[in-house]
């Protein structure tokens, strides 16, 4: 196995692999600031050779590009800057994809609403002579992001350690497969790399004292050109996530956590937002909710819902309650993993699991105060005996109370075994670090993208 690894991933020198070291969301923005850039160019110059006011027009102005971006968001045209490896022609089907569906839906409310023929920028020749150009701007700005041609160079990103904590380090990079892994090196080829670069080296490798004068070599280069930092600091940037085996012992105590404050401002407007949209949300999905209940009793006259015991804030148990998307199962039916495509699964139950539905009835749950509408799924304590003992710092995810959709959720595929959950907690530990409303704003976004795109499991 290590022998495997060491192939793998000792590569010389001209094969680094590059990736950004720089907060994709904040390439999002930059993304999307550009394509708004290019919008307002080209309607601009339309208006200019067309000799055709602007005043007046600005509600539907602004009523297309908001429908631009969002439907570029959600159709994944902005995924190319954190993922290298999305090919051209899949760009340019999901940008053509993005034009098709601004114009349909444009016109669809511009037959709704009806707008006096004054409003020229929703006439169908306007809307094509304006987003073709728009589509051309959004193709050469995505492909110049992901070239370097508009940021700077990109730096290369090297680890430097033993073949224990190489192998350590980059099965975490392995298990976010459409994440590039960094380079990993020779220790006596690091000191001639040129910069920029970023090195990520070992703690162990750090204290060793055979590599005491390379390490005073790398200190004194320029740090813009050399950054020096540690594969788990890399990993929880890169990443956005803390794999539990790079994690020391001890690691992070309850006091250190941003939830911690009994009187923080972050934590009570937490705690007030989850009422008010629990009570929002029940309301408008109530009749939803019902109707799924119905057709779940039709389907096979079992239990509309399901009331299941889980693990909640600092490990106190709960009930919580889910439209129910299996079969029945007997009353002493050992405790299982839901697998992928589970013949347990209903056929509804499958259409619920995969719009995120099932879960509306937890709202309840949030109401009471055993969970919030974003922080880490809670789970059986059947399963979490197994997990405790199979992975370090799982208890820590305790620290926070549950949640209906969380960052490990719309960051990571469905858990149906140890590695898997392993996975989800090193996405469940990063959120338990950087809490913010920030970040809960983020989540929120990203899971009404995945319940529009019918894609949870």
């Amino acid at each position: 196995m290590l022998l495997r690894f060491n192939f793998a991933f000792k590569v010389d020198l001209i094969a680094l692999i590059t990736v950004s070291w720089r907060n994709p969301r904040r390439n999002l923005l930059l993304c999307a600031g550009l394509d708004v850039v290019g919008l307002l160019v080209v309607l601009f110059f339309l208006a200019s050779i067309w000799s055709l006011p602007l005043v007046g027009q600005l509600g539907w102005i602004f009523v297309t590009i908001v429908v631009y971006l969002l439907l570029g968001w959600l159709l994944g045209t902005y995924t190319v800057l954190g993922w290298r490896s999305l090919s051209q022609l899949r760009l340019i089907q999901r940008l053509g994809l993005c034009l098709l569906m601004t114009l349909m839906l444009v016109a669809i409310l511009r037959w709704f609403c009806n707008p006096s023929l004054d409003i020229w920028i929703v006439f169908r020749s306007t809307q094509f002579s304006w987003l073709i150009p728009v589509i051309v701007w959004s193709f050469f700005v995505r492909v110049s992001l992901r070239r370097g041609v508009i940021q700077a160079e990109d730096p290369s990103l090297v680890l430097l350690a033993d073949e224990l904590d190489a192998v350590q380090a980059l099965q975490a990079w392995q298990k976010t497969p459409k994440r590039l892994m960094p380079s990993w090196i020779p220790a006596s080829e690091v000191a001639k790399l040129p910069g920029p670069l970023v090195l990520a080296i070992a703690p162990r490798m750090r204290k060793d004292p055979k590599y005491r004068e390379l390490f005073e070599v790398l200190d004194q280069r320029d740090p813009r050109e050399c950054s020096l930092t540690t594969p788990l600091s890399l990993a929880e940037r890169q990443l956005e996530r803390l794999p539990p085996a790079l994690l020391p012992e001890p690691w992070l105590s309850y006091t250190e956590i941003p939830w911690n404050g009994l009187f923080s401002a972050q934590r009570q407007l937490k705690r007030v937002a989850d009422v008010v949209l629990a009570i929002i949300l029940l309301t408008i999905t109530a009749p939803l909710i019902f109707l799924a209940a119905l057709i779940i009793w039709i389907e096979d006259r079992g239990p509309m819902f399901y009331i299941q015991e889980r693990t909640g804030l600092l490990g106190q148990p709960f009930q919580v309650l889910k439209l129910r998307t299996m079969q029945v199962a007997p009353a002493h039916a050992p405790v299982t993993w839901t697998m992928p495509d589970d013949q347990r699964i209903t056929k509804v139950g499958r259409l619920l699991r995969r719009s995120r539905l099932d879960e509306l009835p937890q709202l309840i749950n949030v109401l009471r105060g055993d969970m919030s509408l974003i922080g880490p799924r809670p789970e059986r304590p059947e399963l979490e005996q197994e997990l405790e003992a199979s992975i370090r710092h799982y208890r820590k995810r305790h620290w926070m109370r549950p949640g209906l959709s969380g960052w490990a959720q719309v960051c990571s595929p469905y858990a149906a075994s140890i590695e898997d959950s392993e996975l989800k907690l090193s996405y469940d530990l990063y959120y338990l670090k950087h809490f913010s409303t920030w970040l809960d704003l983020l989540i929120l976004f990203r899971t009404i993208k995945t319940v529009l795109k019918v894609a949870g499991r």
